[in-house]
């Protein structure tokens, strides 16, 4: 395959393109999406081209295997996200929000809000008593370090899956006491995800159905999977004023040898790179040594934006982003950054919905 065929995105960004306020837009609180679409398939999609500025459709998510070619390939992240929201009260009264990040055995890493007044040595309660934390330091950012103290340490896990709630963005508003948390877990998790380990779901592959997945086969398609366990970075804004200056969080990724083998076979046999979401772009691109992916695990801090954009993959669908977030660089490292705002601009108009339960864009070659 002709390496310069993953070189069609935007070149030779300016000094504009790298400033990071200059990845913001307008967006009225009713384009945010606050439950998801049922089914999963009816979400809009937008539908635009890489080398035809012109073309832009407006189709369902539904519609999305009919773009598909033989011998294209789609990729999906199998992470699963972990039900590690749990919501607790003060000895004082006071409600506590708690959002694990990392665990070892009993000891946690992870957000506490509000945070300001919780002191060293203090114990909170969560979700009715089932599970007790103390806490141990204090952290940046509402992060604290906290053990869990009871339930015992073999039965940490089985307590969590039991009584933890969805990892919702915060913008995701939801009362305790009426909060679906079954129904919430269910569909903020992909039907392909297997791997536990997310902190946030890969919210493309929400779309997907097992309906979807087969009518994708249907029309020759491949499937492959890679793992990316969206990590903490995802809830933090970009800080830096240039965005050459933004760092990453390191996010834990797999490429098994079966997908790397998949690649280069549909490659070799003409077919198209069809990212399912932004981290499954991203694990691609990390492991891309501009011959092969190769195989293996590790973590990643892959930054994609213009100037530095995809060289493998050739269709992305992906959400529509968050303002000022690295998410819309990436969009915009295959689109170009006034483009991506052009075309956000008409989706707002559109009645399109935005964020982690909203609708879909198809970028395609």
């Amino acid at each position: 395959m002709d390496a310069a065929k993953h070189e069609s995105g935007p070149r030779d960004p300016s000094p504009e393109d790298m400033r990071v306020a200059a990845y913001g837009y307008e967006l009225p609180a009713h384009c945010i999406a606050n439950e998801p679409m049922q089914p999963r398939e009816d979400a809009k999609l937008l539908v635009c081209s890489r080398s035809d500025p012109d073309r832009v459709e407006h189709v369902s998510v539904g519609d999305f295997p009919e773009y598909l070619q033989p011998s294209d390939l789609v990729v999906v992240n199998e992470t699963k996200v972990l039900p590690h929201r749990l919501v607790g009260q003060r000895a004082s009264g006071g409600r506590i929000d708690c959002l694990i990040l990392e665990r070892a055995g009993a000891t946690c890493l992870g957000f506490l809000k509000p945070s300001k007044r919780l002191r060293k040595g203090e114990r909170i309660d969560f979700e009715a008593g089932a599970l007790c934390v103390e806490l141990v330091a204090k952290g940046e950012g509402g992060r604290w370090r906290f053990d869990i103290v009871e339930p015992g340490v073999d039965e940490i896990a089985a307590r969590l899956e039991q009584c933890g709630r969805a990892p919702l963005p915060p913008y995701l508003e939801r009362d305790p006491a009426t909060e679906d948390i079954v129904r919430d877990r269910e569909r903020y998790q992909t039907v392909f995800a297997k791997r536990p380990g997310a902190v946030a779901a890969p919210t493309a592959g929400l779309h997907l159905t097992v309906d979807m997945l087969a009518r994708i086969a249907s029309r020759g398609a491949l499937q492959a999977a890679v793992t990316l366990h969206v990590g903490e970075g995802t809830f933090d804004p970009v800080r830096a004023a240039d965005l050459t200056e933004h760092v990453m969080h390191e996010e834990r990724y797999e490429v098994e040898p079966a997908a790397s083998e998949a690649i280069a076979r549909a490659r070799a046999a003409g077919g198209r790179i069809v990212a399912i979401g932004t981290t499954s772009a991203r694990v691609l691109e990390t492991c891309f040594d501009g011959q092969v992916v190769r195989p293996g695990s590790g973590t990643t801090q892959l930054f994609l934006y213009p100037g530095k954009g995809p060289r493998l993959v050739d269709v992305l669908l992906t959400n529509f982003h968050l303002p000022e977030s690295t998410l819309l660089m990436l969009v915009a490292s295959m689109l170009g950054r006034e483009r991506t705002l052009a075309l956000y601009r008409l989706a707002v108009s559109s009645g399109y919905r935005f964020f982690s339960f909203g609708d879909a864009m198809l970028i395609l070659p």
